[in-house]
Protein backbone atom coordinates (compact mmCIF):
# COMPACT_ATOMS: atom_id res chain seq x y z
CA UNK A 1 0.00 0.00 0.00
CA UNK A 2 3.02 2.65 1.10
CA UNK A 3 5.06 1.47 -2.08
CA UNK A 4 1.56 2.36 -4.51
CA UNK A 5 1.18 5.45 -2.00
CA UNK A 6 4.65 6.75 -3.43
CA UNK A 7 4.49 5.82 -6.71
CA UNK A 8 1.09 7.77 -7.00
CA UNK A 9 3.02 10.86 -5.06
CA UNK A 10 5.73 10.72 -7.43
CA UNK A 11 3.67 10.35 -10.46
CA UNK A 12 1.80 13.37 -9.34
CA UNK A 13 4.71 15.53 -8.91
CA UNK A 14 6.48 14.93 -12.06
CA UNK A 15 2.76 14.98 -14.16
CA UNK A 16 2.54 18.61 -12.96
CA UNK A 17 5.46 19.91 -13.27
CA UNK A 18 5.46 18.57 -17.40
CA UNK A 19 1.67 18.73 -17.73
CA UNK A 20 1.98 22.40 -16.87
CA UNK A 21 4.94 22.72 -19.79
CA UNK A 22 2.73 20.91 -22.13
CA UNK A 23 -0.40 22.81 -21.87
CA UNK A 24 1.62 26.02 -22.11
CA UNK A 25 3.26 24.94 -25.05
CA UNK A 26 -0.35 23.42 -26.60
CA UNK A 27 -1.91 26.62 -25.82
CA UNK A 28 0.97 28.87 -27.70
CA UNK A 29 0.46 26.37 -31.00
CA UNK A 30 -3.41 27.02 -31.12
CA UNK A 31 -2.91 30.66 -30.37
CA UNK A 32 -0.24 31.03 -32.51
CA UNK A 33 2.49 31.91 -30.20
CA UNK A 34 5.73 30.55 -28.98
CA UNK A 35 5.32 29.92 -25.54
CA UNK A 36 7.95 29.30 -22.60
CA UNK A 37 11.49 30.02 -24.90
CA UNK A 38 13.39 31.52 -22.55
CA UNK A 39 14.71 29.35 -19.59
CA UNK A 40 16.89 26.50 -20.50
CA UNK A 41 16.27 24.63 -24.35
CA UNK A 42 13.22 25.29 -25.96
CA UNK A 43 12.15 26.65 -22.13
CA UNK A 44 11.99 23.42 -21.09
CA UNK A 45 12.73 24.79 -16.89
CA UNK A 46 10.02 27.23 -17.35
CA UNK A 47 8.30 25.36 -15.04
CA UNK A 48 10.64 24.42 -12.63
CA UNK A 49 11.86 28.06 -12.47
CA UNK A 50 8.28 29.34 -11.45
CA UNK A 51 8.04 26.35 -8.67
CA UNK A 52 11.15 27.61 -7.36
CA UNK A 53 9.59 31.18 -7.19
CA UNK A 54 6.60 30.37 -6.12
CA UNK A 55 8.02 28.55 -3.21
CA UNK A 56 9.88 31.41 -2.13
CA UNK A 57 7.23 33.74 -2.02
CA UNK A 58 5.59 35.31 1.02
CA UNK A 59 2.82 33.46 2.47
CA UNK A 60 0.04 36.16 2.53
CA UNK A 61 -2.83 36.02 4.61
CA UNK A 62 -5.24 38.75 4.56
CA UNK A 63 -5.95 41.15 7.77
CA UNK A 64 -9.51 40.67 7.63
CA UNK A 65 -9.35 36.78 6.55
CA UNK A 66 -10.86 33.75 9.03
CA UNK A 67 -7.24 32.59 9.32
CA UNK A 68 -7.26 29.09 10.76
CA UNK A 69 -10.00 28.37 7.37
CA UNK A 70 -7.80 30.19 5.08
CA UNK A 71 -4.80 28.51 5.79
CA UNK A 72 -6.35 24.72 5.96
CA UNK A 73 -8.31 25.00 2.55
CA UNK A 74 -5.52 24.19 0.17
CA UNK A 75 -4.54 20.70 2.17
CA UNK A 76 -8.36 19.80 2.52
CA UNK A 77 -8.31 20.07 -1.52
CA UNK A 78 -4.87 18.29 -1.85
CA UNK A 79 -5.75 15.57 0.31
CA UNK A 80 -9.46 14.86 -1.00
CA UNK A 81 -7.67 14.82 -4.93
CA UNK A 82 -4.79 12.61 -3.66
CA UNK A 83 -6.72 10.47 -1.85
CA UNK A 84 -8.64 9.06 -4.24
CA UNK A 85 -5.09 7.43 -6.14
CA UNK A 86 -5.44 4.76 -3.05
CA UNK A 87 -7.89 2.49 -4.45
CA UNK A 88 -6.41 3.08 -8.40
CA UNK A 89 -4.80 -0.11 -9.90
CA UNK A 90 -1.86 1.36 -11.13
CA UNK A 91 -0.98 -2.47 -12.08
CA UNK A 92 -1.91 -5.79 -11.34
CA UNK A 93 -1.27 -6.45 -8.31
CA UNK A 94 -0.07 -3.16 -7.49
CA UNK A 95 -2.68 -0.71 -5.32
CA UNK A 96 -3.01 1.64 -2.47
CA UNK A 97 -6.05 -0.12 -0.98
CA UNK A 98 -7.58 -3.33 -2.44
CA UNK A 99 -10.92 -2.11 -1.48
CA UNK A 100 -14.52 -4.63 -2.46
CA UNK A 101 -15.80 -1.48 -2.46
CA UNK A 102 -13.27 0.68 -4.80
CA UNK A 103 -15.83 2.99 -6.15
CA UNK A 104 -17.76 3.90 -3.87
CA UNK A 105 -14.78 5.39 -1.30
CA UNK A 106 -13.23 7.06 -4.59
CA UNK A 107 -17.19 9.08 -5.49
CA UNK A 108 -16.83 9.47 -1.04
CA UNK A 109 -13.26 10.94 -0.85
CA UNK A 110 -12.88 12.93 -4.01
CA UNK A 111 -16.40 14.55 -3.79
CA UNK A 112 -14.39 16.14 -0.52
CA UNK A 113 -12.52 18.65 -2.63
CA UNK A 114 -15.44 20.92 -2.60
CA UNK A 115 -15.58 21.30 0.92
CA UNK A 116 -11.97 22.57 0.80
CA UNK A 117 -12.80 25.21 -2.23
CA UNK A 118 -15.73 26.55 -0.21
CA UNK A 119 -13.61 26.98 2.89
CA UNK A 120 -11.11 28.94 0.56
CA UNK A 121 -13.67 30.92 -1.05
CA UNK A 122 -15.45 31.89 2.44
CA UNK A 123 -12.42 32.57 4.64
CA UNK A 124 -10.70 34.53 2.17
CA UNK A 125 -13.28 37.31 2.83
CA UNK A 126 -13.38 38.08 -0.44
CA UNK A 127 -16.49 38.82 -2.53
CA UNK A 128 -14.79 37.24 -6.03
CA UNK A 129 -13.61 34.41 -3.72
CA UNK A 130 -16.78 33.87 -2.57
CA UNK A 131 -18.19 34.09 -5.88
CA UNK A 132 -16.22 31.25 -7.20
CA UNK A 133 -16.51 29.28 -4.21
CA UNK A 134 -20.42 29.11 -4.55
CA UNK A 135 -20.15 28.49 -8.39
CA UNK A 136 -18.16 25.65 -7.85
CA UNK A 137 -20.61 24.08 -5.21
CA UNK A 138 -23.35 24.67 -7.74
CA UNK A 139 -21.28 22.87 -10.29
CA UNK A 140 -18.80 19.86 -8.68
CA UNK A 141 -22.40 18.82 -6.67
CA UNK A 142 -24.57 18.91 -9.96
CA UNK A 143 -22.07 17.05 -11.94
CA UNK A 144 -21.66 14.25 -9.59
CA UNK A 145 -25.20 13.24 -10.26
CA UNK A 146 -24.03 12.30 -14.43
CA UNK A 147 -20.76 11.30 -13.40
CA UNK A 148 -22.20 8.79 -10.57
CA UNK A 149 -24.70 7.45 -13.03
CA UNK A 150 -21.98 6.97 -15.84
CA UNK A 151 -19.86 4.61 -13.27
CA UNK A 152 -22.63 2.98 -11.97
CA UNK A 153 -23.61 1.57 -15.82
CA UNK A 154 -20.01 0.10 -16.13
CA UNK A 155 -20.79 -1.67 -12.49
CA UNK A 156 -24.14 -2.99 -13.94
CA UNK A 157 -21.83 -4.66 -16.59
CA UNK A 158 -18.73 -5.52 -14.50
CA UNK A 159 -21.29 -6.75 -11.81
CA UNK A 160 -18.36 -5.02 -9.15
CA UNK A 161 -17.92 -2.47 -7.12
CA UNK A 162 -13.42 -3.52 -6.95
CA UNK A 163 -11.62 -1.77 -9.60
CA UNK A 164 -8.80 -4.02 -9.73
CA UNK A 165 -11.65 -6.97 -10.87
CA UNK A 166 -12.99 -4.82 -13.52
CA UNK A 167 -9.09 -4.11 -14.51
CA UNK A 168 -8.75 -8.09 -14.73
CA UNK A 169 -11.94 -8.54 -16.36
CA UNK A 170 -10.84 -6.56 -19.24
CA UNK A 171 -7.75 -8.52 -19.70
CA UNK A 172 -9.47 -11.80 -21.07
CA UNK A 173 -11.82 -13.01 -22.89
CA UNK A 174 -12.73 -16.50 -23.01
CA UNK A 175 -14.84 -18.04 -26.16
CA UNK A 176 -16.25 -21.41 -26.21
CA UNK A 177 -16.39 -23.64 -29.70
CA UNK A 178 -17.37 -26.80 -30.51
CA UNK A 179 -15.59 -29.43 -32.56
CA UNK A 180 -17.61 -31.84 -34.76
CA UNK A 181 -16.47 -35.11 -36.19
CA UNK A 182 -18.15 -35.51 -39.97
CA UNK A 183 -21.03 -32.75 -38.48
CA UNK A 184 -22.12 -35.36 -36.81
CA UNK A 185 -20.89 -36.44 -33.35
CA UNK A 186 -19.61 -33.78 -30.46
CA UNK A 187 -16.00 -34.12 -29.56
CA UNK A 188 -15.96 -31.75 -26.90
CA UNK A 189 -15.17 -28.20 -26.66
CA UNK A 190 -12.30 -25.85 -27.34
CA UNK A 191 -11.37 -22.40 -25.48
CA UNK A 192 -9.58 -19.26 -26.69
CA UNK A 193 -8.44 -16.85 -24.70
CA UNK A 194 -8.79 -13.17 -26.24
CA UNK A 195 -7.63 -10.46 -24.53
CA UNK A 196 -6.55 -7.03 -25.72
CA UNK A 197 -8.59 -4.01 -26.99
CA UNK A 198 -11.28 -6.64 -27.53
CA UNK A 199 -12.56 -7.07 -24.89
CA UNK A 200 -12.67 -3.07 -22.99
CA UNK A 201 -15.56 -2.37 -21.62
CA UNK A 202 -16.60 -0.17 -24.43
CA UNK A 203 -16.62 -3.08 -26.86
CA UNK A 204 -18.19 -5.45 -23.99
CA UNK A 205 -21.47 -2.97 -24.75
CA UNK A 206 -22.12 -0.88 -27.25
CA UNK A 207 -24.14 1.54 -25.10
CA UNK A 208 -20.79 2.41 -22.97
CA UNK A 209 -19.55 4.80 -25.43
CA UNK A 210 -22.21 7.10 -24.44
CA UNK A 211 -21.75 6.47 -20.88
CA UNK A 212 -17.60 7.07 -21.14
CA UNK A 213 -18.55 10.55 -23.24
CA UNK A 214 -21.24 11.41 -20.26
CA UNK A 215 -18.48 10.51 -17.92
CA UNK A 216 -16.06 12.48 -20.11
CA UNK A 217 -17.65 15.59 -19.86
CA UNK A 218 -18.58 15.02 -15.93
CA UNK A 219 -15.35 14.53 -15.32
CA UNK A 220 -14.05 18.41 -16.67
CA UNK A 221 -16.51 19.73 -14.65
CA UNK A 222 -15.16 17.86 -11.33
CA UNK A 223 -11.72 19.33 -12.26
CA UNK A 224 -12.38 22.63 -12.88
CA UNK A 225 -11.24 22.40 -16.44
CA UNK A 226 -12.92 24.59 -19.14
CA UNK A 227 -15.28 24.85 -20.82
CA UNK A 228 -16.56 24.38 -16.80
CA UNK A 229 -13.56 26.70 -15.29
CA UNK A 230 -16.30 28.92 -13.86
CA UNK A 231 -15.06 28.45 -9.71
CA UNK A 232 -11.63 30.28 -11.22
CA UNK A 233 -13.48 32.46 -14.38
CA UNK A 234 -10.08 34.81 -14.48
CA UNK A 235 -11.96 37.21 -16.76
CA UNK A 236 -14.66 37.77 -14.44
CA UNK A 237 -13.77 36.78 -10.46
CA UNK A 238 -9.56 37.37 -10.64
CA UNK A 239 -9.07 34.30 -9.65
CA UNK A 240 -12.14 32.85 -8.28
CA UNK A 241 -11.62 30.94 -5.12
CA UNK A 242 -7.90 31.35 -4.94
CA UNK A 243 -7.69 34.76 -5.56
CA UNK A 244 -6.23 35.76 -2.63
CA UNK A 245 -3.41 32.68 -1.80
CA UNK A 246 -0.29 33.16 -3.09
CA UNK A 247 3.13 31.09 -3.07
CA UNK A 248 2.99 27.25 -1.59
CA UNK A 249 -0.76 27.43 -0.71
CA UNK A 250 -1.62 28.77 -4.28
CA UNK A 251 0.45 25.77 -5.76
CA UNK A 252 -1.25 23.21 -3.30
CA UNK A 253 -4.41 24.16 -5.34
CA UNK A 254 -2.90 24.49 -9.00
CA UNK A 255 -1.01 20.96 -7.81
CA UNK A 256 -4.78 19.88 -6.89
CA UNK A 257 -5.78 20.49 -10.25
CA UNK A 258 -3.54 18.89 -12.80
CA UNK A 259 -4.01 15.94 -9.44
CA UNK A 260 -7.76 15.92 -10.37
CA UNK A 261 -7.09 15.92 -14.61
CA UNK A 262 -4.82 12.91 -13.75
CA UNK A 263 -7.00 11.02 -11.17
CA UNK A 264 -10.11 11.48 -13.56
CA UNK A 265 -8.42 10.56 -17.09
CA UNK A 266 -6.98 7.15 -14.76
CA UNK A 267 -10.64 6.55 -13.72
CA UNK A 268 -11.85 6.77 -17.28
CA UNK A 269 -9.17 4.19 -18.66
CA UNK A 270 -9.84 1.84 -16.01
CA UNK A 271 -13.41 1.83 -16.03
CA UNK A 272 -13.67 2.37 -20.22
CA UNK A 273 -10.70 1.67 -22.06
CA UNK A 274 -9.01 -1.79 -20.27
CA UNK A 275 -7.48 -0.12 -17.77
CA UNK A 276 -3.59 -1.81 -17.04
CA UNK A 277 -3.98 -4.55 -20.15
CA UNK A 278 -2.28 -4.16 -23.06
CA UNK A 279 -4.26 -3.17 -26.40
CA UNK A 280 -2.45 -5.83 -28.05
CA UNK A 281 -5.41 -9.01 -28.42
CA UNK A 282 -4.16 -12.75 -28.08
CA UNK A 283 -4.58 -13.65 -31.58
CA UNK A 284 -2.16 -15.27 -33.88
CA UNK A 285 1.43 -14.01 -34.13
CA UNK A 286 0.24 -11.49 -30.98
CA UNK A 287 0.02 -14.26 -28.20
CA UNK A 288 3.72 -13.48 -27.70
CA UNK A 289 3.13 -9.80 -27.52
CA UNK A 290 0.38 -10.17 -24.59
CA UNK A 291 2.26 -12.32 -22.67
CA UNK A 292 5.17 -10.17 -22.40
CA UNK A 293 3.34 -8.09 -20.04
CA UNK A 294 4.61 -10.45 -17.15
CA UNK A 295 2.33 -11.79 -14.46
CA UNK A 296 1.45 -10.57 -11.06
CA UNK A 297 4.54 -10.48 -8.88
CA UNK A 298 7.03 -9.69 -11.53
CA UNK A 299 9.06 -6.71 -12.13
CA UNK A 300 8.55 -6.55 -15.80
CA UNK A 301 3.92 -7.26 -15.26
CA UNK A 302 4.40 -3.85 -13.10
CA UNK A 303 6.49 -1.94 -15.36
CA UNK A 304 4.17 -2.84 -18.50
CA UNK A 305 1.14 -2.25 -16.73
CA UNK A 306 1.98 0.42 -15.23
CA UNK A 307 3.19 1.73 -19.18
CA UNK A 308 0.14 0.85 -20.25
CA UNK A 309 -2.50 2.76 -18.08
CA UNK A 310 -0.58 5.96 -17.96
CA UNK A 311 0.05 5.63 -21.77
CA UNK A 312 -3.59 5.50 -22.51
CA UNK A 313 -4.28 8.20 -19.56
CA UNK A 314 -1.84 10.72 -21.08
CA UNK A 315 -4.53 10.88 -24.16
CA UNK A 316 -7.67 11.49 -22.43
CA UNK A 317 -5.12 14.40 -20.93
CA UNK A 318 -3.90 15.69 -23.80
CA UNK A 319 -7.59 16.03 -25.01
CA UNK A 320 -8.63 18.08 -21.94
CA UNK A 321 -6.14 20.45 -22.79
CA UNK A 322 -7.09 20.35 -26.06
CA UNK A 323 -10.73 21.03 -25.25
CA UNK A 324 -9.67 24.16 -22.89
CA UNK A 325 -7.74 26.08 -25.11
CA UNK A 326 -10.55 25.28 -28.23
CA UNK A 327 -14.02 25.91 -26.95
CA UNK A 328 -15.01 29.48 -24.62
CA UNK A 329 -16.59 29.42 -21.58
CA UNK A 330 -19.89 28.25 -20.52
CA UNK A 331 -22.51 30.34 -19.10
CA UNK A 332 -23.44 29.33 -15.69
CA UNK A 333 -27.37 29.46 -16.83
CA UNK A 334 -25.66 27.00 -19.68
CA UNK A 335 -23.72 24.84 -17.25
CA UNK A 336 -26.63 24.06 -15.31
CA UNK A 337 -29.18 23.64 -18.55
CA UNK A 338 -26.36 20.93 -19.80
CA UNK A 339 -26.84 18.91 -16.54
CA UNK A 340 -30.06 18.65 -15.29
CA UNK A 341 -31.84 18.82 -18.40
CA UNK A 342 -29.69 16.62 -20.78
CA UNK A 343 -26.63 14.82 -19.29
CA UNK A 344 -28.48 13.06 -16.21
CA UNK A 345 -32.03 12.03 -18.23
CA UNK A 346 -29.77 10.79 -20.77
CA UNK A 347 -27.18 9.10 -17.48
CA UNK A 348 -30.43 7.80 -15.82
CA UNK A 349 -31.77 6.26 -19.51
CA UNK A 350 -28.22 4.33 -20.13
CA UNK A 351 -28.69 3.30 -16.70
CA UNK A 352 -31.37 1.04 -17.46
CA UNK A 353 -30.55 0.74 -21.22
CA UNK A 354 -26.96 -1.16 -20.02
CA UNK A 355 -28.85 -3.01 -17.21
CA UNK A 356 -31.19 -4.40 -20.07
CA UNK A 357 -28.32 -5.36 -22.25
CA UNK A 358 -26.56 -7.02 -19.37
CA UNK A 359 -29.91 -9.54 -18.98
CA UNK A 360 -29.95 -10.02 -22.51
CA UNK A 361 -26.34 -11.39 -22.13
CA UNK A 362 -26.23 -13.66 -19.14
Amino acid sequence: MVIALVISLGLLLVFTVIGVYVERKLSAFIQDRVGPDQVGPYGLFQTIADLIKLLQKEDITPKSSDSLLFKSAPFIVFTAIFSGFAVIPLSAGLQGAFLNTGIFFFLAIVSLDVIGILVAGWGANNKFALYGAMRSVAQIISYEIPLGLSILSVVLISQTLDLQEISIQQGIFVTKTKNYLLGIKALGIETTEVGGFLTWNVLRSPFLWVSFVLFFIASLAEANRAPFDLPESESELVGGYHTEYSGFRWALFMLSEYGAMLLVSILAIVLFWGSWNTPLPNIGNLKLAVYTSGTVGELSGYLWGGFWLISKSLILIFLQMLIRWTYPRLRVDQLMNLCWKYLIPLAIALLFVNAGWKILMI
